[in-house]
């Protein structure tokens, strides 16, 4: 597995540091990053690996900063922005007729997509590819329509966007509200500050019951995380699309893309499953 602890920005002295650094990288001929490729593909050199990887480090950090308009920390969208490098290298195909910049441009831009989803608000935003597109599209119509000083918009502006988005006009409005940031419970109602929104808000529910589900949901969660890393790459990204997925994919589908059987691949889920339900029973005896 590729080493990221040099790839990541937080260990210099700063973003402009990593900036500078990365610009005295050379980049590589068609030649030189072909035979690299057949080195890593080959017989699994993750010095070839590091060079591809480092080589387009510049073409990294410049999309991850067209990023920063969504106002999220311009270093952790480097960090994702090289992942999503990692995976190019892992799936670059030069037999394809491309060079590995074209396919990394694309793989940059879905980690950065993803991670801006999951990272925006504290409300989740809806992964749906509607929701997606409303997301990435909503202020550009907005600027095309001369809203740029709305604070909000009302039904019939709604109305009108949801009709170029194919949404409804209530998804219109609530992603406008997220869009406008996450508003702090503790700022003031009134200008004395005796009171702050989270005062105004009626607790429905048994609040102790729900501390405790949070904690015990944040626990499973840890434990998945921990039990994923117990697997191998094939196993851990089987596991995944099998049961971490909207839309789980099916025997016959992972059997294409990995090139084994319907019955290998059943067979390596399980042993997975078994793997990490042996890793979280260890856990609890300890």
């Amino acid at each position: 597995m590729i080493e990221t602890n040099a790839l990541v920005p937080y260990a210099l002295s700063g973003i402009q540091s990593y900036l500078n650094s990365i610009r005295k990288i050379p980049m590589l001929s068609a030649e030189e990053e072909y035979d690299l490729v057949v080195r890593l593909r080959q017989f699994g050199d993750l010095d070839a690996a590091k060079q591809l990887i480092k080589s387009h480090l510049k073409l990294a950090a410049k999309i991850a900063i067209s990023f920063c308009r969504y106002g999220l920390p311009v270093e952790d969208l480097i960090s994702e922005a090289n992942i999503g490098l990692m995976q190019a290298v892992k799936k670059y195909e030069p037999e394809r007729g491309t060079r590995l910049a074209t396919c990394a441009i694309w793989w940059i831009k879905a980690s950065l997509h993803e991670y801006i989803l999951r990272s925006w608000s504290l409300v989740k935003i809806g992964t749906v590819a509607a929701q997606k597109k409303l997301f990435y599209n909503l202020r550009k119509i907005k600027a095309h329509l001369g809203l740029y000083n709305e604070n909000s918009l009302d039904t019939e502006q709604a109305s009108q966007i949801a009709k170029q988005l194919n949404v409804s006009a209530k998804d219109v409005i609530e992603m406008d509200a997220r869009l406008a940031g996450d508003i702090s419970l503790n700022t003031p109602v009134y200008d004395d500050g005796h009171a702050e929104k989270q005062d105004f808000i009626c607790d429905k529910h048994n609040l102790e019951n729900d501390v405790i589900c949070h904690q015990e949901n944040a626990y499973r969660l840890t434990m998945l995380r921990q039990a994923l890393c117990e697997l191998n790459d094939r196993e851990r990204d089987i596991i995944r699309l099998r049961h971490l997925t909207e839309t789980p994919a099916t025997l016959d589908e992972l059997s294409e893309k990995y090139g084994i059987s319907r019955e290998r691949v059943r067979q390596i889920e399980n042993r997975a499953v078994e793997k990490m339900t042996n890793f979280v029973q260890q856990k609890q005896i300890a």
